[in-house]
């Protein structure tokens, strides 16, 4: 099996199977983030590649399906009826499933360290327009306004899939994915770019997010010690602020909120974007289905994984949750796990991360063209001009 490095829950459900089937052990092999797309290509494209493969959904996964490389999973098989509809959605193609969950719930949303937005004066924005204003306020106290890992790319990725959905509503990402390369020129994607464009020309982000990478924790980091007012991430950021820096939310000064919305745009304000979970896939060449089937039914995302989920600040997507979030005893994980929950279950669209929501053949010209078009080095239409050859 091969997942990301900072998958420690789920690596507790491998250890718990291994040591109730010590005669068929899982082997666990766990990769950096900016790595593991590409060795999983090359890992199938050689018939090496792993029995069980974490992957984002969408996209990439419907690659390997239509390559035959991926088998159907049932409700029989790996009791699939358990998870929450609008997630499985991302891992089910022409009707059938073709992985299960593997951990919590991860819409993208907006961090703000709660010090630092007081002592310059600045609310958490609720619009655009307060976002650019705190920018202005936030520069002036020689604070980075918007921490951002540049030089990972797909953090900037996340600014233009907010800024879409709220310009032009989920309906244009919807027909692009659905393969409208057209939609690529549609005037909204290129407003939406001039707002990503209109940030950096204003600062939001310093004078150094081109060399911040994710990976290695310092755009998290710039956060919690206080060098950054907000940061634009997914949810699973608040298990990472508290593993490197528990006092920061004991204290209780990490605030959260929905991304701000774009008045007069197309998308509901309620919209998200981000990942409703990550997967587990079965490769159809293993010899080992049973045990895998094993593993998926009984140990991924099961009564005692959770309880660990929760625990760890992220919020399962499991059927009849209630129950588990009103025992949760910390008041400050119960508000954050709560706002999640209702950020997902009152969310009329949650748009998957377009690199994974895209043909692999088309993430990786999105991620440069996304990068170009946050250094200014390409206009906001030709974002969309770029994006439409690689698309045809």
């Amino acid at each position: 099996m091969w997942a990301l490095n900072d998958q420690t829950i789920l690596k507790e459900s491998v250890d718990a199977y291994n040591e109730d089937h010590p005669d068929e052990k899982i082997t666990l092999r766990l990769f950096a983030n900016d790595d593991y797309k590409q060795k999983l290509r090359v890992a199938f494209g050689a018939n090496q590649a792993p029995d069980i493969f974490f992957s984002w959904g969408g996209g990439a996964l419907n690659d390997y399906v239509k390559a035959g490389k991926v088998d159907a999973l049932t409700q029989t098989g790996a009791n699939t009826d358990r998870f929450t509809p609008s997630v499985m959605q991302s891992a089910t193609f022409d009707g059938k499933v073709y992985g299960v969950p593997a951990n919590g719930l991860a819409p993208v949303v907006l961090y703000y360290n709660k010090k630092v937005l007081a002592d310059a004066g600045v609310k958490p924005p609720k619009t655009y327009d307060d976002l650019l204003a705190a920018v202005k306020k936030l520069k002036g106290k020689d604070v980075v306004p918007l921490s951002l890992a540049a030089n990972s790319k797909w953090p900037t990725l996340m600014y233009l899939e907010y800024l879409l959905d709220r310009e032009g509503g989920s309906r244009v990402f919807s027909k692009i994915a659905s393969g409208d390369a057209s939609m690529w020129k549609d005037g909204s994607v290129t407003k939406a770019n001039q707002y990503l464009q209109d940030l950096s020309k204003a600062g939001a982000f310093g004078d150094n997010a081109s060399s911040v990478n994710y990976d290695q924790g310092a755009s998290t980091a710039l956060l919690y010690t206080g060098k950054a007012a907000m940061e634009v991430m997914g949810t699973w950021e608040y298990a990472n602020i508290a593993k490197a820096a528990p006092d920061f939310l004991k204290k209780g000064d990490l605030g959260y909120t929905a991304f701000p919305t774009l008045p007069g745009g197309a998308g509901s304000a309620n919209n998200i974007v981000g990942n409703p979970s990550n997967f587990l896939s079965l490769n159809s060449a293993t010899k080992h289905k049973t045990a895998a089937l094993t593993y998926f039914k009984d140990y991924v995302l099961n009564d005692s994984q959770a309880d660990a989920y929760l625990a760890a600040g992220s919020v399962p997507p499991v059927k009849g949750l209630e129950p588990k979030l009103a025992a949760v005893k910390s008041s400050a994980d119960k508000e954050w796990l709560t706002f999640v929950y209702d950020l997902v279950q009152n969310a009329p669209g949650f748009q998957l991360s377009w690199d994974q929501a895209l043909p692999s053949d088309q993430a990786d010209p999105l991620l440069t063209n996304t990068d170009k078009s946050f250094l200014r080095q390409i206009s906001p239409a030709e974002f969309g001009t770029n994006m439409t050859k690689a698309a045809s």
